[in-house]
């Protein structure tokens, strides 16, 4: 278990770093930034490189509601799921501690939002309360299905991790202007605690919204795309 918690942490932590830094440090870099789809494309490649470096200890959940999503679906033990997201969790506030220590040596660094999710004034497209449930419901539910479907034995063995990350990846695509993404309640704790905004005021959506979107995505596997 020591070594599955480890590897969770390691994810985790890259997945925060690695994506949430991309947002801090590069996406708006004076006439060189990588914008959205360079975010996007970030948050999918800790996914994809993590998933097949330790994906083979822990699984590679990196995420509370994807372990969540996959006890649901049967194919995680409930009994793991407090210690899995600790894990993560820890992951994710060490990550957003590192990252902070860093974007803090520059010379008049303001925190901001520091990559974090919300939804009204903390949107980044100002969309509302209900638009940002929505949208963490429903990608979190095919974010998914799409673990669930491409870890399956029909699936071709070893392409699961370029999946999911891929996935991911679209999945930012869609809703960085809504709630910034989260479909990951650790991602979004790590950098709330961090962001000079009202952003841990809103932490719960995106707690709630994942876990739920999860738990729809592990059901409506469970009904179209496991076997009889």
């Amino acid at each position: 278990m020591f070594k599955k918690l480890s590897a969770e942490f390691l994810g985790t932590f890259w997945l925060v770093f690695g994506g949430c830094g991309s947002a801090v440090l590069a996406a708006a870099f004076p006439d060189v930034g990588i914008g959205f789809v360079g975010v996007s494309f970030a948050f999918g490649l800790t996914v994809l490189t993590m998933a097949y470096t330790v994906g083979g200890i822990s699984g590679g959940h990196f995420n509370p509601a994807v372990s969540v999503g996959l006890a649901v679906a049967g194919k995680f033990p409930a009994a793991s799921l407090v210690p899995y997201i600790v894990a993560q969790v820890v992951g994710a506030v060490v990550a957003a501690g590192v990252l902070y220590l860093i974007a803090s040596g520059k010379a008049g660094f303001q925190a901001g939002g520091f990559a974090s999710n919300g939804y009204g004034e903390l949107s980044p497209g100002g969309y509302s309360l209900t638009a940002a449930l929505i949208a963490e419901v429903v990608l979190t539910a095919f974010f998914l299905i799409i673990i669930l479907g491409s870890t399956h034995g029909r699936a071709p063995v070893g392409f699961a991790p370029i999946a999911i990350g891929l996935g991911l990846t679209l999945i930012h695509l869609v809703s960085i202007p809504v709630t910034n993404t989260s479909v990951n309640p650790a991602r979004s704790t790590g950098v709330a605690l961090f962001a000079e905004t009202a952003a841990l005021s809103q932490l719960w959506l995106f707690w709630l919204a994942p876990i739920v979107g999860a738990v729809i995505g592990a059901v409506a596997w469970k009904i179209v795309g496991e076997d009889d």
